[in-house]
């Protein structure tokens, strides 16, 4: 029997074993997402006969006779369903890739299962919003949020932020203009990475890896002929046929900033999942039955696991092979990747001159993206020989850059594009799957699919670098610090990607948001036979800052001062030298503006009115097990990381009066879109409903650096407000001429230019510009300097039941300066999302590895990212302030939410409890281990 899909009977057969999921995708249904092939992330949801099931876990066979809806048939002859309408209207998504299996669950709910959404969407996992916005959207409660109460207590009635910067206007800066892809995202017809018609790829062949079983081995010989005799097996690719060439898989305007130390293929793999052959295939099935077929030998070597480790004496050598100079790695045989080791001042004297010491070793754990959408890519050869690559990437021009340099290809030879990607978090900063991709298509001249599973993400992709700190603090009576002292190791598994630039990064601005005369870093990025560390929100900062600011909680309480209070005496101000392991300050880094003062009291004064709402419901006395406590802690990061971050972008009027922003960055959630279309629409006097943004194909501009270190708004947009500036000179010349009214006098508005009495019609500035030979698109650049700095202070409540361990979140909030908001909704999502995000890595995430080198958290049900019963809602709030270097005196807020939640959940528990957490996470059997074997110290 036929299966009815949207309607209409399918024609198509189910293949034995297949699942619904891979069957709809056949038949065009995209909006149908593979996030985790288990039935635990709810992306693929469609409904079956009214029940909305898991169609990555739902036999395809079983729905043959049977009426199955996906996205793309929720909307009816009359309009969207009530479902997409409140999704659009709430904007209750930020890269999209889980939205629409999110909606078909909801579609189903009646108003008992809405009132219990913890329980009923436990199913469907988002990564990006931190499910605030989600609720909004589900129980319809539209843009503002106006939601169920944010505490038990009741809601804050202060306001959801401070007064805006600016005076925002409908469509341009300030205003809360709703994602361009709304519509596409809540139909399923938004097109990700492997969103492809079969059509337009005729002849598509599938990749498939095989993989190291050992966690240090030299492979001594490979027997292709089994895997080539599999049925539909085409052809598979070892270290012989791949380029010698070494190269970093992580991504920068600079790639001399991360180590040499990987090949395409090796011939010596040094982790447990590296990858060691490509089998290619007429479809999935065969590949990965080929792979199982290959015959590979190992000679087995020595391994290390812990970079304690690996930097004693005669431990095994990892990349012993590699000439230092050409590498650039630090120590190759001592395991050392990179290095810094600086003293400003003299900690001994410091220390000497302390009324009070602090030390303590503090340990933060590898933690995964989880980005929904998996690593995938595919490449193929067009009819000119171009090579074409479209991929799940943040950086698609560095990517282009990467694939020119391994395979000697001229740059006009190489086009990369970007759909919308569905997460990236940094994980997508990365060469992981493109270079596999584009060796096969090279070869074999025909379309070849790469899509990571969920479990290769665990084991094989990268993850945030585990830092252990050894940290000693000086403070006097007057509440001043005296000394600052860290020796740190961070674990960058068996590749150097990232682990330079996470270890100076970790040991920059953590410190010099204190002023101290006496620090002291002695810093090593070491590797591990492990699965390789990468780039991760935050960028080594978090790991600095939960130790730091967890240490300046123990120096306050040490000395008797609050800690706020303590924080306020010792933060840099404006006229301070930012200084944490260089006696002077960087060149181009200045306060732009400056809103961590105000951050502070914001929290504190939030805070404050938390206590006093649950003290007038009666909530205050939870019983005798329970203790409660407060705890903040406070972050600072650059608006651009350094050495330059670069972006071309292109503003013109169209011929229907409308206008185009090409731009280079992706779009993975981090809403560069709005903003592109925001700040233009800002410098052209019209709205962002007039713009049309293109962006993520390296064919549309001359460059861009990519949308990693929060530079998607302050470089991409300063790039785009300077071009669309120029722009609207240009446009008002045209309309002087056409007028004979002054320059000074033509005034650009939504359709028009207004001329004195005189409208002209932005079709008939076109026209006449066209008549004129005048060129009406322009290109602005920036180079990422100088740069500013952004703040976030992060606050909590906390209760903990002293005999069960049990944490229960009575509040959380957040100020920000973020300069002047270019859309206080969407920059309120990022806070939020990287607020859930934190708070995962803070009380259970982890991806833990054995002692032989596995990594044993390969799933997600047994990796525990935030569901929605999780995640309490925060209170954000926005400094107001506006930065002199930003567009329009916008700053950078996508990673640096993240920054200061441990180490505030961490100072709240330890005012609590007495207990100081010093490893992450603090879950909560380790809570319930450490009251039961400590006396509580009291308040």
């Amino acid at each position: 029997m036929a299966i009815e899909i949207n309607g209409a009977a399918s024609q198509a057969t189910t293949r034995p074993g297949q699942c619904l999921r891979t069957f709809l995708r056949e038949q065009g249904n995209f909006g149908v997402k593979k996030g985790c092939d288990g039935g635990d992330c709810g992306a693929c949801t469609v409904h079956v006969d009214g029940t909305p099931v898991h169609s990555c876990i739902y036999p395809a066979v079983r729905a043959e006779g049977k009426a199955v809806t996906t996205i793309e048939g929720l909307a009816t002859v009359d309009g969207l369903h009530p479902v997409q309408e409140q999704f659009l209207e709430a904007q209750g998504f930020q890269c999209g890739f889980c939205t629409a299996g999110m909606m078909m669950t909801a579609a189903t709910f009646d108003d008992e299962q809405r009132a219990n959404l913890p329980r009923n969407l436990k199913g469907n996992l988002c990564r990006c919003t931190g499910y605030r916005s989600i609720a909004d959207a589900v129980c319809g409660h539209g843009p503002d949020g106006h939601g169920p109460d944010a505490h038990d207590a009741g809601a804050d009635v202060s306001g959801a932020q401070s007064p805006a910067a600016v005076e925002p206007k409908s469509g341009q800066l300030g205003d809360n203009v709703p994602a361009p892809a709304g519509p596409a995202v809540v139909t399923g017809t938004a097109r990700y990475a492997l969103d492809v018609p079969a059509d337009q790829l005729p002849g598509l062949l599938h990749l498939k890896l095989v993989r190291s079983p050992h966690p240090h081995a030299r492979i001594v010989s490979i027997n292709k002929a089994p895997a080539l005799a599999v049925p539909g097996v085409v052809a598979v690719f070892t270290h012989e046929d791949a380029p010698q060439q070494l190269f970093s898989t992580a991504q920068h305007e600079h790639y001399t900033d991360d180590p040499d130390d990987t090949r395409v293929l090796d011939n010596v793999v040094r982790f447990i999942g590296q990858r060691v052959a490509a089998v290619v295939a007429e479809s999935v099935g065969a590949a990965e039955a080929g792979a199982r077929a290959l015959e590979v030998e190992y000679e087995l070597l020595d391994a290390v696991f812990t970079p304690q480790e690996a930097i004693l004496p005669g431990a095994p050598v990892i990349h012993g092979d590699k000439d230092a100079v050409a590498t650039r790695i630090a120590r190759p045989l001592d395991n050392v990747v990179a290095e810094v080791h600086a003293e400003l001042g003299s900690v001994e004297e410091g220390f000497a001159a302390a009324d009070f010491v602090h030390e303590h070793t503090y340990r933060t754990q590898r933690v995964q993206h989880v980005a929904m959408e998996t690593h995938s890519a595919i490449a193929w050869v067009d009819d000119d020989g171009r090579l074409m690559v479209r991929s799940s990437s943040q950086v698609p021009f560095l990517v282009k850059r990467t694939l020119v340099r391994l395979f000697d290809l001229p740059e006009e030879a190489v086009r990369v594009v970007a759909g919308r990607v569905g997460g990236g978090f940094g994980g997508k900063q990365e060469v992981l799957t493109e270079d596999l991709v584009a060796l096969a298509a090279l070869a074999l001249k025909r379309p070849v699919q790469l899509e990571f599973t969920r479990t290769e993400q665990f084991m094989a992709t990268t993850t945030r670098h585990p830092f252990t700190i050894k940290l000693k603090a000086g403070a006097n009576r007057d509440g001043y610090l005296t000394a600052l002292q860290l020796d740190v190791i961070t674990n960058t598994g068996a590749y150097g990607n990232h682990a330079p630039g996470v270890m100076f990064h970790g040991c920059g601005e953590s410190l010099a948001v204190y002023k101290c005369v006496n620090k002291k870093v002695d810093a090593q990025a070491v590797y591990t036979n492990t699965v390789p560390a990468g780039a991760f929100r935050g960028y080594g900062l978090s790991q600095m800052i939960f130790a730091i600011e967890s240490a300046i909680d123990e120096l306050a309480v040490g000395i008797g001062m609050d800690p706020l209070e303590f924080r306020l005496k010792n933060m840099v101000r404006p006229g301070d030298h930012m200084l944490s392991t260089t006696p002077e300050p960087e060149e181009d880094v200045h306060y732009g503006s400056y809103g961590l003062d105000q951050c502070v009291s914001l929290v504190r004064d939030a805070l404050d009115r938390g206590k006093e709402r649950y003290r007038a419901a009666g909530l205050d006395d939870l019983g005798p097990e329970w203790v409660t406590g407060e705890g903040a802690a406070l972050s600072m990061i650059d608006t651009v990381p350094p050495r330059g971050h670069f972006a071309h972008t292109r503003v013109s009027l169209e011929a229907d009066g409308r206008f185009a922003v090409d731009v280079g960055t992706a779009e993975f959630g981090n809403g560069t879109t709005t903003v592109h279309a925001q700040l233009a629409a800002t410098a052209l006097g019209t709205s962002a409903y007039a713009i049309q943004v293109r962006q993520s194909d390296t064919d549309l501009v001359e460059h861009d650096t990519g949308a990693f270190g929060s530079a998607g708004t302050v470089v991409a947009g300063k790039a785009t407000l300077a071009a669309a500036l120029e722009l609207a000179t240009r446009i008002q010349t045209v309309a002087a001429s056409l007028t004979g009214a002054p320059l000074a006098d033509c005034r650009l508005v939504d359709g028009a230019v207004e001329c004195g009495d005189r409208s002209v019609p932005m079709k008939e500035i076109y026209d006449a510009a066209r008549l004129q030979g005048v060129r009406l698109a322009t290109d602005g650049n920036w180079g990422g300097t100088p740069r500013s700095v952004a703040f976030n202070v992060h606050g909590f409540r906390v209760a903990v039941n002293t005999g069960t361990g049990e944490l229960r979140i009575l509040q959380s909030v957040q100020a920000a300066d973020a300069g002047v908001v270019v859309n206080p909704r969407q920059c309120r999502g990022q806070i939020e999302g990287g607020i859930a995000q934190a708070l995962g890595a803070t009380l259970y995430e982890e991806v833990k590895v054995d002692d032989s080198g596995h990594v044993t958290t390969d799933i997600l049900r047994q990796y525990h990212i935030p569901s929605f019963a999780d995640v309490p809602r925060s209170e954000v709030y926005f400094a107001k302030t506006n930065d002199s270097t930003g567009p329009l005196g916008a700053k950078s807020m996508s990673e640096s939410p993240f920054n200061p939640v441990a180490p505030a959940l961490a100072n709240a528990i330890r005012n609590a409890t007495g207990v100081r957490f010093g490893e992450l996470p603090i879950a909560r059997d380790k809570i319930y281990l450490a009251l039961r074997d400590r006396t509580l110290v009291p308040n």
